[in-house]
């Protein structure tokens, strides 16, 4: 059994796709990071940089103690490499799966990310950072379009971890100030992930977990503007 811990962001929704394609029993354990569940000591011991998602396999395939993983690009890797499902055997494929998890773990999620924060969330509207952030995204949208040009999915013919860590920042595309008519084989390869029976299972756990997905005053101030004295409750 692993234990999920989750909320409902891109870097969640990475998990929850993995889990839900490959059918390994889990338990999904909502932390609200907009409420500061992310800051309770027994989250911490799992999660030190206080930040979803987290996993503990209490079944580890080395048969010793559970593991506690963070980092989502390494909870894939894990995962992968526990269940032997979405990442190619061979040298060469694992590379080019890798070299694209790495791509959207680098790249597409902190420049996506900054994009979110200063055209939806930051109290000053800046031109210049929310110019800067949304030229980014774009300019990383049509490497992906490049790539997609002559293949179905990111590595090639496998659907696996790297087009898992890339969709759930690719969802929220009209927030970045993008529009995927633009990029016609990504947003055909965005239809196909879509329309995958366990990207549909894991979307709607996210919708159950979290009816609410707005980021109120309180929550603001639990989410932006931490330093290194914000700790434990």
């Amino acid at each position: 059994m692993i234990d999920l811990h989750y909320w409902t962001t891109p870097n969640g929704h990475k998990i929850s796709l993995f889990l839900e394609e490959s059918g390994l029993p889990y338990r999904l354990l909502p932390v609200n990071i907009g409420r500061g569940d992310q800051f309770k000591r027994e989250f911490l011991a799992i999660a030190p940089n206080n930040r979803i998602p987290a996993i503990v396999d209490h079944e580890p395939i080395d048969g010793g103690a559970a593991i506690s993983l963070f980092e989502s690009g390494a909870i894939l890797l894990y995962l992968a490499d526990k269940s032997g499902q979405f990442i190619p055997a061979d040298l060469r494929g694992r590379a080019e799966v890798m070299q694209w998890l790495f791509w959207q773990v680098g790249g597409l999620g902190p420049m996506a990310g900054q994009n979110h924060h200063f055209s939806q969330y930051a109290p000053e509207k800046i031109p210049y950072a929310i110019e800067r952030y949304v030229k980014e995204t774009n300019r990383l949208y049509g490497v992906l379009n490049r790539r997609l040009a002559d293949r179905p999915f990111i590595a090639g013919d496998m659907y696996s971890i790297a087009d898992m860590a890339i969709y759930p920042w690719i969802v929220p595309y009209k927030n970045q100030g993008q529009d995927l008519r633009d990029f016609s084989h990504l947003h055909r390869w965005f239809d196909a992930i879509a329309a995958r029976p366990g990207t549909v299972r894991a979307y709607q756990l996210g919708e159950r977990i979290n009816k609410e997905p707005t980021v109120d005053e309180a929550a603001r101030k639990l989410l932006f503007g931490q330093d290194a004295n914000t700790g434990a409750l």
